[in-house]
């Protein structure tokens, strides 16, 4: 099976993982090295998140020596602290020396104290010291993300003088795009692609090279500006200066493309309601931790619905198939407001959504829903007729139905933008509050309507 595998494309599919789980079995460590050995480390990295506890841990007790530092910089959060636990301390400390800065610093921002003191402690002095100051920075902020490791030379280098000191150089970085220019006070001015370096005549000056797309960012700069600034303008990597401007790192477009996934990951999750870390390896219990608190907030947003509907017994009582009829219009409702919701959320993420063209994205919002309420009105009118036999009711539906589309619309631009102008996050409790509006508006519309024209 082993031989099999190995001689077939390289990737992780169900044959494979049954393979290496059966050979785990078997104890082979040979059969694991021959199926494991084509795989890229994120996809092993995929094969321990995707089995399960007893599994894993029977898995490292063979294989944890080959373990090395891209493995665990692929592995997930959930479960990366476990690896961990399980590495002998040479072999993590074999790991870790694997790795830049920025990615050794990955790492520790999710483990406990004493884990972070044993990788610490397996790393060189001075790689030590790049670390514990990149810690010392505010989680979430450009100094966490930057790697220390740059490629800089004085502004007045020509091309040759450059590409000899890089031929000269030990300890390069293992993947950098510019040579940083910086002036006798270690201050960043330019920056020139090793593309354009390489291309060029040796007498040509670096300073005659640079990029116009060259900037900075302080290292204490929130790491969602700077996913942004690489979104924006295109970069590939940025220079990160002190509060003095001088240079102390730099940051490449891998860091700031994970940096962007995790926020699309977290809105994903926030407007779901089930907490920023969550993961399909998480526990039962550590799942409930998570979803329970929103469940509960939801469950007294709902009782706003029940006591709408309360206000309008005698109008059920007297007309059942209102009944019937009541949760078409709070279900449409609910996901025209999803819809709204989310193009909303994304475009706040993303500042495509600001202040400037707040008013033109609600009025464009407020057009959708008149739409989309008329054609659903439509549609339901028709089927009050056909279906019931009274066109009362069916304009009845089609006017709620209207009336409960602006509402999605509005309250799923109007929502986020509010949330955003307190300082809150809007995907954090959006999905709540507007779920909450067009329920409650959709049952009061419809039944308030019947009350009216069918009593």
């Amino acid at each position: 099976m082993a031989e099999q595998l190995e001689a077939e494309d390289e990737t992780l599919d169900q044959t494979r993982i049954d393979a290496v789980l059966a050979a785990v079995e078997a104890g082979d460590s040979a059969a694991i090295d021959a199926l494991l050995e084509p795989l890229h480390a994120a996809d092993i990295a995929d094969f321990l998140e995707q089995i399960g506890a007893s599994d894993r841990r029977a898995f490292l007790a063979l294989w944890s020596h080959e373990i090395d530092g891209e493995i665990l910089s692929e592995i997930s959060d959930a479960i990366r602290e476990e690896v961990i636990e399980s590495l002998p301390p040479e072999v993590l400390a074999d790991a870790v020396r694997d790795l830049e800065s920025d990615d050794v610093v990955d790492i520790l921002e999710d483990l406990d104290e004493p884990q972070q003191e044993l990788i610490l402690d397996a790393l060189e002095d001075a790689d030590r010291v790049a670390v514990e100051q990149a810690m010392a920075y505010p989680e979430y902020s450009a100094g966490r993300l930057m790697q220390r490791e740059t490629v800089v030379a004085p502004e007045h280098w020509t091309v040759g003088e450059a590409i000899d000191f890089l031929r000269k150089s030990e300890h390069l970085p293992d993947q950098f795009y510019h040579v940083i220019l910086v002036d006798p006070r270690m201050k960043p001015v330019g920056y020139a692609t090793l593309g354009r370096i390489l291309s060029a005549a040796r007498s040509v000056k670096l300073a005659d090279i640079v990029e116009e797309s060259f900037r900075t960012v302080e290292a204490t700069d929130p790491e969602a500006d700077v996913a942004y600034i690489f979104n924006q303008y295109h970069l590939i990597s940025c220079p990160v200066v002190d509060a003095g401007g001088r240079l102390v790192g730099v940051i490449t477009i891998d860091d700031a493309m994970n940096v962007l996934d995790e926020e699309h990951e977290e809105d994903m999750l926030r407007l779901a309601g089930v907490g920023d870390d969550a993961d399909v390896s998480d526990g039962a219990f550590a799942t409930m931790k998570q979803r329970l608190p929103w469940l509960v907030v939801n469950l007294f947003t709902a009782s706003l619905s029940a006591i709408v509907i309360s206000q309008f017994q005698a109008t059920l009582s007297t007309l059942v198939i209102l009944a019937a009829l009541m949760p078409i219009v709070a279900s449409t409702g609910g996901i025209a407001g999803t819809q709204s919701l989310a193009v909303a959320v994304r475009a706040l993420a993303t500042r495509d959504l600001t202040r400037a063209n707040a008013g033109r994205v609600v009025r464009r919002e407020l057009g959708a829903g008149v739409l989309n309420g008329l054609g659903l009105a439509v549609i339901l009118g028709i089927a009050g007729v056909l279906i019931f036999g009274d066109w009362h009711l069916g304009m009845v539906l089609g006017l709620a139905m209207i009336v409960n589309q602006i509402v999605a619309a509005l309250g799923g631009v109007l929502v986020p933008l509010t949330l955003e102008r307190f300082g809150l996050d809007p995907a954090l409790a959006s999905g709540t509050f507007v779920t909450t509006l067009t329920d409650v508006m959709g049952f009061f519309a419809f039944l308030g309507l019947a009350s009216v024209v069918l009593i």
